[in-house]
């Protein structure tokens, strides 16, 4: 069965072209033209992933990002957004977007992010069987900070974390990771599945979006920047 993408654009030419190369690229589109049709359609037929404009007229796509994860739904959504500022980035990852793209874009970026964000939650092939019959370990901790991947909740402390999919497989592979320094491509890879280059400042938000989530006052910082490589997670 195609995977099915559910396309929320206001530009008629933009919305169309980019429904015609996710259907020519195998992807089955219902595209839309403003959030509240987004939303309609988001509950009559949740699709296996989102793309939304941020700026749309009456309900903008942060708007239908915001109410879609106050419902509890964990559908990955992909931005688009012709806003580059830092900030404006940040607030779609507060509303709840797992990646975004900044216009004017290339198609090819819109399918790779597509295809990392659908590799996270639908795998194309089951895990091989265990042979080991001893289940994982449930737990993961380093520097203070404790996982239960499997439910998919995070401490620091006693303090629990509210972190969306991307913080939380970033801050995972940190802390499987402390005391290593991992380099910007292996994490693109690990998290995105695909290196954006140099000139991305996708990893930077999600590190500085964790950090602020990570911090406390009095307490040592825990993720920390090597220049020119990459990011560790320790406790100094």
């Amino acid at each position: 069965m195609p995977q099915t993408v559910l396309l929320a654009e206001d530009d008629r030419a933009i919305r169309h072209a980019l429904e015609r190369a996710l259907t020519l690229e195998g992807y089955q589109v219902t595209a839309v033209a403003d959030g509240v049709e987004a939303l309609a359609q988001a509950h009559k037929s949740p699709p296996d992933v989102l793309v939304l404009d941020v700026m749309m007229p009456g309900i903008d796509g942060l708007q239908v990002c915001r109410v879609l994860r106050a419902e509890g739904d964990r559908t990955p959504i992909l931005m688009l957004t012709a806003l580059v500022e830092t900030a404006d980035r940040i607030a779609g990852l507060d509303a709840g977007a797992d990646d975004y793209v900044v216009k004017p874009f290339d198609v090819e970026e819109v399918f790779a992010r597509l295809r990392a964000l659908l590799r996270r939650t639908h795998p194309d092939a089951p895990a091989p069987a265990r042979e080991d019959p001893q289940p994982p370990a449930r737990h993961i901790e380093a520097a203070g900070i404790r996982m239960d991947p499997q439910a998919r909740r995070a401490w620091r402390g006693d303090r629990e974390l509210e972190l969306t999919r991307t913080e939380f497989e970033l801050l995972e592979l940190l802390v499987r990771n402390a005391g290593i320094v991992l380099d910007h491509s292996t994490i693109y890879d690990r998290i995105w599945g695909y290196d954006f280059g140099p000139g991305s400042k996708n990893l930077a938000v999600y590190v500085g979006y964790l950090r602020r989530k990570l911090d406390e006052p009095g307490a040592p910082q825990l993720i920390h920047t090597v220049r020119g490589v990459g990011y560790v997670l320790r406790e100094d």
